[in-house]
């Protein structure tokens, strides 16, 4: 796995999150349960993929 897309990945993960927080009042009403779940699964995601990289730190590859 390459470590340089995943950690882009999960900063670009947590970015959309602290902007979706930030913004929400802007959001028009209609996206905002959309983009909030989207964002949700991806920051999920990105906690996975740190996990899995600190879990597979000790393992040669």
């Amino acid at each position: 796995m390459d470590s340089s897309m995943t950690l882009v990945f999960i900063i670009t993960a947590f970015s959309l999150g602290a902007v979706i927080v930030w913004k929400k009042d802007t959001i028009p009403q209609q996206l905002r349960k959309f983009m909030a779940l989207t964002t949700l699964g991806l920051v999920l995601f990105a906690f996975f993929l740190i996990v899995y990289s600190f879990i597979t730190l000790g393992s040669a590859s």
